[in-house]
């Protein structure tokens, strides 16, 4: 890793979460989806197997740590570079955070494991969790997700169902829609029937924003998300682009080039992102990247949205 903290990056700017700190617990692309839109590139390790990957007491200490050095905050976020309820003691995590802050604990997760017992278990005490819904049948979502060959269709959405009428905190459906494929009426109508029974706070529909691990997964027009939208039962949110944070002197002074590798490890991003993420601003996110990128330590890829940075090598 290329700072102290081997566990935790940000707060960055989360197009759904404000700012947001995120908690890594899994290797780079340990997953149980291999979807064809991630921006982290093919799942290399593509698993069902929950254990406990990195320890609770380091990524606590890290939180701590953080916690002292003043951390501004919407939400902690369990997600990072693969999918966070393969770790084994998700749940003793979170109530160690719990006893630390008051920030309120969100988890990102793709939906897969929720039809296990041990898993509702082990996210009942966080504030937010936010599942996944990418297909509205078997077919499309094997084409999108490609997940592992032990996870079912209909054991995952009626998991995602199960789990959403146990928990007390809130539920948020993410529904990212691809252009040509779901995207258009007819999927997005199977999808917007699930939604209804899965019963969320709301549904945030999502489209493509960064370099894709296919190039084929292309991002659905922002007026034709409009009209999907209407298909949608309840509470129905689109996802825009984060909104820019004012910097300050204090920010301009603690941004350094290991915090935009940390970042970058996590989520490609637009110098306007990385802007977002760190609080920097561009003129010095430019000269810093221009180093990186001479150094051979970041490479850069041209998507629909802009001019994205990478690590190199990823």
């Amino acid at each position: 890793m290329f700072d102290k903290f081997k566990y935790i990056y940000g707060p960055v700017a989360s197009r759904r979460l404000g700012h947001s700190l995120g908690l890594d617990l899994i290797p780079h692309k340990t997953c149980s989806y291999d979807c064809i839109y991630c921006q982290l590139g093919r799942t290399t390790n593509k698993t069902t197997a929950r254990r406990e990957y990195v320890s609770c007491n380091d990524v606590l200490l890290e939180i701590k740590e953080k916690l002292a050095q003043g951390l501004d905050c919407d939400y902690i976020s369990l997600a990072g570079c693969g999918e966070p309820t393969l770790h084994s003691s998700i749940g003793e995590l979170i109530e160690g955070i719990k006893k630390l802050t008051t920030i309120p604990v969100v988890v990102l997760t793709n939906g897969s494991l929720l039809y296990l017992p041990e898993v509702q278990d082990a996210l009942m005490k966080a504030d937010l969790v936010i599942p996944s819904l990418d297909a509205g049948d078997e077919d499309l979502f094997h084409y999108v997700n490609r997940p592992h060959k032990d996870i079912s269709f209909d054991v995952m959405v009626n998991g995602i169902i199960d789990f959403t009428r146990k928990f007390s905190g809130r539920v948020w459906l993410e529904v990212l829609l691809i252009s040509g494929v779901t995207g258009m009426a007819p999927e997005a109508k199977k999808i917007a029937i699930w939604a209804e029974k899965i019963g969320a706070d709301k549904v945030q529909l999502n489209t493509v924003d960064r370099p894709a691990a296919e190039d084929f997964a292309c991002a659905v027009e922002r007026k034709q998300m409009e009209k999907l939208a209407a298909l949608f039962p309840g509470v129905v949110e689109i996802i825009s682009a984060a909104e820019k944070r004012k910097t300050s002197d204090k920010s301009l002074r603690d941004a350094t080039d290991a915090d935009i590798l940390s970042l970058l490890t996590r989520r490609p991003s637009t110098i306007s992102g990385i802007c977002a993420g760190l609080t920097l601003h561009p003129h010095e996110a430019a000269k810093k990247l221009q180093h990186l990128v001479e150094d051979g330590l970041v490479t850069t890829r041209r998507a629909d949205h802009g001019l994205f940075y990478k690590i190199s090598g990823k």
